[in-house]
């Protein structure tokens, strides 16, 4: 089952997440959120399968020098 690991603020966000995550490894979906014609600028969703979200949050929060 794939599971929203973050919410990011945009599509650019969401794929240098992505980008990131699958450099770890970990397979990783985005699912844009909001209204369709916000296009780039709309809420994207990350998800990762279930038995990846602990290891994927920690990149994400590693990212973003947390």
């Amino acid at each position: 089952m794939w599971t929203v690991v973050y919410i990011a603020p945009n599509r650019p966000v969401a794929e240098m997440l992505r980008e990131i995550l699958e450099a770890e490894g970990i397979m990783a979906s985005l699912r844009p959120i909001g209204v369709p014609h916000m296009g780039e600028a709309a809420n994207v969703e990350i998800l990762v399968p279930e038995s990846e979200i602990e290891e994927a949050a920690e990149i994400i929060n590693a990212s973003f020098g947390s």
